[in-house]
């Protein structure tokens, strides 16, 4: 009796649900072991209060990116993983061998790898560069909004959890990365899968669309005097453009995706078409936010390779204007070609024709930032340092991927190339060159500034060849295979049709990928083993914009004195024209917020009703929600929540850590 009162306490949670396979255990094992190996570690050397007052609490955007980038790094890995685990299936699943994985495990860890891609790598590493790097560029002492700032991040942390709790206790999606009803709703998933897909994303969702709004007001209003929207760096155009995008697009991903689980758990009919739903409606929604969401993540990017070329160039920005214009024909364009990821639903030559149109036209704001960047290189004092190279392997590869989507943009072609290989080679092309390129060349470009030590130049070029290497043996097969009929998500093929080779190339590039990474990890050690000889500033370093006019590494508080700017690239001109002048500020008063737990106890408390909803456990998911609802209360009614730093006090902290300006 006190079993099954037990038992109904927990809902549909039960040690049933535990893993059985041996890959999925030894991936549970993993996960588990982990972040015990990490609390054993912090127990033993005493870092505990440390972690918790410098890191866990802060509301410092600087420690926030880290914190960001330090999240998307083990997803990656975890990202990493699901594609060794895809590829080797699909180079040995042929004929008579079925491989190592099970048609729904394989589908499970597509589904995964998509996810955990988009949502905690690409959006994580963006929202990393941009806590580290907006503030200052545009001479903001903190963003506009600390607390949601870290609130955000905690949502973020909470939506990773959950999707990882999904490899240890119970199972994961195995609808694809987009969970098309009707494969999504109960009668076809009667499992926890796509729930747990919901509820990270709704969590880790909301998180990004504070995110948004936080830096759209805090690039439209936290400016430092002088400086213009047309003298804004082209990185914080690029931000702003996405920043736009999210506050505009994740509420439609928020409202779906709740339709969707009120369709598995209230037994609502907005998608399921015998119960009077329409199928096709999630699919105009969930890629109304979709395509959107490619922009989001590529247009901080670009405004990285902005930055890098005009550097490495050492030449003004080719086209400023045009540059901007461009990011925002961009941002309006992305909102209506969704259309085209589903050209084959029957809708139409007339809708078909409009969506392929706007496809092609997009394409024309993009190759006006690639052409702006070729001509800011052309006769340029070209200096090949690594964020360079980033930005040329991207240049190859997003051209490529690019005249691939243009293609795809005539509906008659993608009648027979959607659901094919050649759209996922075409896709990656896009994101994997122009989002994590991007933020592999902003790490490198930015990090002496936060660390005071440059990485290692030899090293970061042998993980970019790798990479590149790599990645065009890993993806160029798929465009061959997509012709030859190779649909996505395919686990299975027979030996008559002759992909096996191609498939194997395909996998080979992943090692070489794997090679990548591992170099990456070696470069940072040995830059960190060796700092001493690498110290930012041994070399001319040629930062355009405000950032480079503050100490290295940057201390707690960005500006002692704000300055006053009168151009695009003030403190380059300072360095190398001679005779043009910052104006400084005096020095005042500044307020820093306090640390505080209470982002994290919002987070924790939609963590626990997300679970909770997971698993039908109703008592619990009110308690969650209600935590979240009460520290929101509580912080706001916080009448003390920064301490001031007076004016003599920033006059000495900006004696003690000097000023490059």
């Amino acid at each position: 009796m006190n079993l099954n009162v037990f038992g109904s306490l927990l809902g549909k949670l039960s040690f049933r649900y535990l893993p059985h396979d041996p890959i999925t255990v030894s991936g549970a094992i993993m996960m588990v072991l982990v972040p015990i190996a990490l609390v054993v570690f912090l127990t033993v050397t005493k870092r505990w209060k440390w972690l918790y007052k410098e890191w866990l609490t802060t509301l410092d955007p600087k420690r926030i990116g880290v914190m960001y980038i330090v999240v998307a790094v083990a997803m990656g890995l975890r990202g990493l993983s699901d594609v060794i685990l895809v590829r080797t299936q699909q180079a040995i699943s042929v004929g008579n061998s079925h491989g190592i994985l099970s048609a729904s495990h394989f589908q499970q860890i597509v589904s995964a790898h998509g996810t955990i891609m988009i949502f905690f790598v690409a959006m994580g590493l963006m929202f990393g560069m941009i806590n580290m790097i907006v503030p200052l560029q545009i001479g903001a002492r903190d963003v506009a909004f600390p607390f949601l700032n870290a609130t955000s991040f905690w949502l973020f942390f909470a939506g990773m959890v959950l999707i990882n709790i999904s490899l240890v206790i119970g199972d994961f999606s195995a609808t694809g990365w987009l969970a098309y009803p009707p494969l999504s709703e109960l009668k076809y998933s009667p499992t926890v899968g796509v729930d747990y897909w919901i509820w990270s994303l709704e969590i880790a969702g909301a998180g990004s669309l504070l995110s948004g709004i936080n830096f759209l007001v805090t690039i439209l209003k936290k400016r430092v005097k002088g400086m213009s929207l047309m003298k804004m760096p082209m990185f914080c155009w690029g931000v702003l453009g996405s920043m736009s995008l999210v506050a505009f697009a994740f509420p439609i991903l928020t409202i779906t995706l709740i339709l969707l689980s009120l369709d598995r758990t209230l037994g609502t009919h907005f998608f399921t078409a015998g119960g009077g739903g329409n199928m096709m409606m999630y699919v105009n929604l969930i890629w109304a936010w979709g395509h959107p969401e490619v922009y989001i993540l590529i247009l901080p990017a670009f405004g990285v390779f902005s930055e890098i070329v005009s550097t490495y160039a050492r030449k003004k920005l080719f086209g400023y204007t045009s540059m901007v214009w461009a990011i925002w024909s961009i941002v309006v364009l992305s909102f209506i070609v969704w259309l085209h990821h589903f050209f084959t639903m029957g809708a139409g030559s007339d809708v078909n024709g409009f969506f392929g149109i706007m496809t092609m036209i997009i394409a024309v704001p993009t190759g006006v930032k690639l052409f702006n960047w070729l001509f800011t290189l052309y006769k340029g004092k070209l200096n090949f340092k690594t964020p360079l190279y980033w930005f040329i392997g991207f240049a190859i590869i997003f051209t490529i991927g690019g005249m691939a989507g243009v293609l795809m943009a005539v509906p008659p072609i993608d009648f027979q190339l959607h659901n094919s290989l050649f759209l996922i080679a075409h896709f990656h092309m896009m994101i994997v060159s122009g989002v994590l390129f991007g933020d592999f060349a902003a790490i490198v470009y930015w990090l002496p500034k936060f660390t005071g030590f440059k990485l290692n130049e030899r090293l970061g070029r042998y993980s970019f060849w790798l990479w590149l290497v790599g990645f065009l043996m890993a993806f160029l097969p798929l465009y061959v295979l997509g012709f030859m009929g190779a649909t996505r998500r395919l686990d299975h093929y027979s030996a008559s049709l002759g992909w096996q080779p191609l498939f194997i190339v395909a996998a080979i590039g992943v090692v070489f990928i794997i090679g990548g990474v591992v170099m990456m990890f070696v470069q940072l050690g040995y830059s960190i083993w060796t700092r001493k000889k690498h110290l930012a500033g041994s070399d001319p370093w040629d930062g355009r914009t405000l950032e480079w006019s503050l100490p290295t590494p940057i201390p707690f508080y960005n500006f002692a004195r704000l300055p006053h700017v009168t151009s695009k690239d003030p403190f380059w001109y300072l360095k190398h024209r001679g005779g043009h002048k910052i104006a400084q500020g005096e020095y005042e008063p500044i307020e820093i917020p306090k640390n505080t737990p209470l982002a994290m106890v919002i987070a924790a408390g939609a963590f626990i009703f997300g679970f909770s909803i997971v698993w039908h456990i109703w008592w619990l998911a009110p308690i969650g929600l209600l935590t979240s609802i009460v520290t929101i209360i509580v912080r706001s009614m916080d009448e003390h929540p920064n301490f001031v730093l007076s004016a003599s006090e920033v006059k000495q902290l900006d004696e003690k850590y000097g000023s490059a300006a």
